[in-house]
Order: structure tokens, then sequence, then C-alpha cells
């Protein structure tokens, strides 16, 4: 696995009453969340950047009240018409 540095202000800890290896797995899980919710990867590699099995980053997600599939509306409304 490789290891980004990221630089993070050590206001942020404070303000978020979490210690930085607490922040830094929020962070991976929100980056996942987010590149799963616009499509960039799949659910699979999501739960893989998160560090969580698929059936993790499933509760989590729905903790979150995310939604776990994304319909598009003009894909969905082609697919009604083609019956």
């Amino acid at each position: 696995m490789t290891v980004l540095p990221v630089p993070v202000p050590e206001s942020l800890f404070a303000s978020l009453r979490r210690a930085p290896h607490e922040v830094a797995g929020e962070m991976r899980l929100a980056a996942a969340i987010h590149w799963y919710q616009q499509g960039a990867i799949s659910m699979e590699r999501a739960a893989e950047t998160a560090g969580m099995s698929r059936a993790g980053f499933l509760s989590e997600l729905s903790r979150r009240r995310v939604d776990v599939f994304a319909v598009d509306v003009a894909d969905l409304a082609q697919d009604l018409r083609r019956g």
C-alpha cells in the first residue's frame, strides 16, 4: 500500500476532538464514499480504500444514509422507453 503524506492543520484534531489516527481513518472513509458516489470507483474498491470489508462499507453507507445505488434519471427514462 502506498502512503501519502497529507498536511493537516493541528487545529483540526482539536476541532474534531479526535486523535490523528482517527482523523486519518475518517479521511479515508470520506474519500472512499465521495469517489463511490461520483461513480469514480466501484463499491469493492471504495471498501478497500476505506480499509473495510464490503459488508462493513455497506453498513457504514447505511448508517450515514448514503444511497447505495445511484440512478441517473436520463438513463432510467431511456431504459423505460425501451421497455
